[in-house]
C-alpha cells in the first residue's frame, strides 16, 4: 500500500487534494481489463458497469489515440486516451483541474509502459494485471493523487515486485514446498492421477505460473 505522503500534486493535505472518482481500462469492446472505483456515486457493481458502457459509447469515435481528450460525462470531467486495443480514462468532479487528471492520465500509462517495455495491449495487460493494478496504486489512493511522476510510479512498482519475489523464494527456500499432482486430482480431473503423472512435482512458482496462465487464456477467450 503506497505511503499516504502527498508527493507531485501540489497540495499539502489530503481534504485540500483533487480527487479522482475511478481509473479505468477497457478493451476495444468496452469489457473490464482494469478498473477501480474511488467514489460512492456508482454503489452497485450494475450501476459501474451502467457507467462504463455509456462512456464507452460516448467516446468511442473520439480521435484519442495522437493525444488525451476530454469530455463533460454525467457531471463528471472524463479525461481519456487510447492505445492498441486498451482504452484508458479517469474520472474526476466537475470542478477538479482538467490538466492535473491528464498529467495523472499520463503520469500512469507512461509508468505501465515502462513497466511493460512498451508492449501495451490487452493481452499483454491480462498477463501483468499485478503490475497494472499496483501503479495505479501508486498514483492514486482512496480518490487522492499521491504521484504522478512515471518513473517514480514505475521504480515503487519493481520494488515491490522484487519484493514480492524475494518472499517467494525465501519460504520455498525453508521449507522446500512441493506439491505432487496427484493433489491436483480435484482441479485438473481423473488425468492427474494416472502414475507417470504423480512422479512429476509442481513447485509454488510453478502452480502460480500455471494459473496466471489458465487465467489470460480463460479471460482472452
Amino acid at each position: 500500500m503506497p505511503d499516504t505522503k502527498v508527493r507531485s500534486t501540489g497540495c499539502g493535505s489530503i481534504n485540500s487534494c483533487p480527487a479522482v472518482k475511478n481509473i479505468l481500462i477497457l478493451d476495444s469492446d468496452g469489457k473490464r481489463v482494469a478498473v477501480k472505483y474511488y467514489s460512492d456515486e456508482w454503489p452497485t457493481n450494475s450501476a459501474k458497469l451502467a457507467f462504463e458502457k455509456s462512456l464507452f459509447g460516448r467516446t468511442l469515435k473520439s480521435n484519442a489515440r495522437t493525444e488525451a481528450e476530454i469530455t463533460i460525462f454525467d457531471s463528471n470531467i472524463v479525461i481519456y486516451k487510447f492505445v492498441q486495443d486498451l482504452h484508458f480514462f479517469i474520472t474526476g468532479g466537475d470542478d477538479e483541474n482538467e490538466l492535473l487528471l491528464a498529467t495523472v492520465l499520463q503520469g500512469l500509462f507512461d509508468a505501465i509502459a515502462l513497466r511493460l517495455r512498451n508492449t501495451i495491449d490487452k493481452r499483454e495487460a491480462l498477463e501483468n494485471l499485478d503490475v497494472i493494478f499496483l501503479c495505479i496504486d501508486e498514483v492514486v489512493d482512496q480518490g487522492m493523487i499521491l504521484e504522478t511522476d512515471a518513473n517514480a510510479i514505475a521504480g515503487k512498482v519493481a520494488i515491490q515486485n522484487m519484493d514480492a519475489s524475494a518472499t517467494l523464494s525465501e519460504q520455498g527456500g525453508v521449507k522446500a514446498t512441493t506439491y505432487p499432482c496427484s493433489c491436483l486430482g480435484a482441479v485438473m480431473g481423473e488425468g492427474a492421477k494416472t502414475p507417470n503423472f504423480l512422479k512429476f512435482l509442481m513447485t509454488i512458482s510453478q502452480a502460480l505460473a500455471s494459473a496466471r496462465e489458465h487465467l489470460t487464456k480463460t479471460l482472452l477467450k
